[in-house]
């Protein structure tokens, strides 16, 4: 079973950093990972996602000011987070996809509250 496990979330000042991580179980190999927000009220959107060959694709509204890495090796992937604003506040959860083969399927993490205070 595919467990994704994230850390790092918390409550940071406006201009201020916070690093997320998200770690998965076993040895699988994700196609693409990505970091998604959800706000109180709002549906669920994409924040930035990388694929296995290291694309990467940012939502507008966070480019220039967020990064998104991970680590094969260690199945691990990460979201800097630069600049913050209050508009940042959301749940984030990590999710994780494979489009063909034995775990084929979209996995998601418990997520992670990252708070912005003005």
């Amino acid at each position: 079973q595919v467990q994704l496990v994230e850390s790092g979330g918390g409550l940071v000042q406006a201009g201020g950093s916070l690093r997320l991580s998200c770690a998965a179980s076993g040895t699988i190999s994700f196609d693409t990972m990505g970091w998604y927000q959800q706000a109180p009220g709002k549906q669920r959107e994409l924040v930035a996602s990388i694929s296995s060959g290291g694309s990467t694709n940012y939502a507008d509204s966070v480019k220039g000011r967020f990064t998104i890495s991970r680590d094969n090796a260690k199945n691990t992937m990460f979201l800097q987070m630069s600049s913050l604003k209050p508009e940042d506040t959301a749940v984030y959860y990590c999710n994780a996809r494979n489009f063909i083969g034995p775990y084929t399927g979209a996995y998601w993490g418990q997520g992670t509250q990252v708070t912005v205070s003005s």
